[in-house]
């Protein structure tokens, strides 16, 4: 089947609307398109002006799911795009810029929508600070302590964190940055940072690159901090069995016990959209990158 929605001043095309996309809660793709124009007016703030990676899965998250970066030809002229450098040439990406895009790539089955730390203006020049925690086994308790200790540092430095549950094993700790340095500029203040952290709790956090030596340590995960690297969306839905949506905290949040990486969803995300939005004004506290290293 093929249903047209009405997204603003959109008409949306979905085909075969009643793919099941998820099959443990039975999504569809008309499923996930109502929940990209549900969460958008939350979600494009965060995603506006950014180069995306879009996950793609034609036949359900169970079947060969793909990265779509170069935008197709077929795309309609109204799709905002973008156009970087890359090696050898140029490669030109999506903007997600209003809700009807969002819903669009749903019909071109895109599950979940990955964006560049920078933006597209100046896409060398990132504007947040990224820090993936990433369990390997232990408990997530000792992610959200990880996080809360990484938040403590940054703030002794003059940054602002924010925190978001990745909708599948861990946290995201993001600082909004004034533009200016470059990639290698900020990764190298991450990875002071992380090698820090390490450092003091060697016990329960590494750097190691191969997952069969990191143990249950938690990963920190400083090498999205790179140029045409991305993480994934605020309110982006996750390829896992229940439909897990990545969601913002507000930042006492990670002291929360019953805290889980994948505790919103596709089906119960309603809830949460009705209560202030955690990261509201987050571009507003947007730092300079300190000149003090860890």
């Amino acid at each position: 089947m093929t249903v047209e929605l009405k997204v603003g001043r959109r008409e949306v095309r979905i085909t075969h609307d009643d793919r099941v996309v998820f099959p443990e809660p039975g999504l569809t793709k008309l499923d996930l398109a109502h929940h990209y124009e549900r969460v958008a007016p939350r979600m494009l703030p965060y995603v506006r002006d950014r180069p995306l990676a879009l996950q793609a899965f034609p036949d359900g998250i169970e079947g060969d799911g793909y990265f779509m970066k170069a935008v197709p030809r077929y795309f309609p002229a109204w799709i905002k795009r973008a156009t970087v450098g890359k090696k050898g040439g140029t490669i030109t990406h999506v903007l997600a810029d209003d809700a009807a895009t969002l819903v669009y790539l749903t019909g071109q089955n895109v599950v979940t929508m990955h964006t560049w730390l920078s933006r597209a203006d100046k896409p060398h020049e990132p504007d947040r600070v990224t820090i993936d925690f990433d369990p390997s086994g232990g408990g997530f308790a000792e992610v959200r302590a990880a996080a809360r200790a990484a938040g403590d540092r940054l703030r002794d430095l003059g940054l602002v964190p924010f925190a978001m549950t990745t909708g599948s094993r861990g946290v995201h700790v993001v600082c909004p940055l004034r533009r200016g340095p470059d990639f290698t500029e900020v990764h190298a203040f991450a990875r002071a940072l992380a090698e820090q952290m390490v450092a003091d709790d060697p016990d329960h956090l590494t750097l190691e690159w191969h997952k069969a030596e990191r143990g249950k340590r938690i990963y920190l995960d400083v090498n999205r901090i790179a140029y045409a690297q991305h993480a994934v969306a605020p309110y982006s839905v996750r390829p896992r069995a229940m439909a897990p949506v990545a969601v913002p905290l507000h930042w006492d949040e990670l002291s929360d016990k019953t805290l889980r990486p994948d505790r919103w969803t596709v089906e119960n995300i309603g809830e949460r959209l009705e209560a202030p939005d955690p990261w509201a004004g987050m571009s507003r506290r947007a730092r300079s990158l300190p000149k003090k290293r860890p």
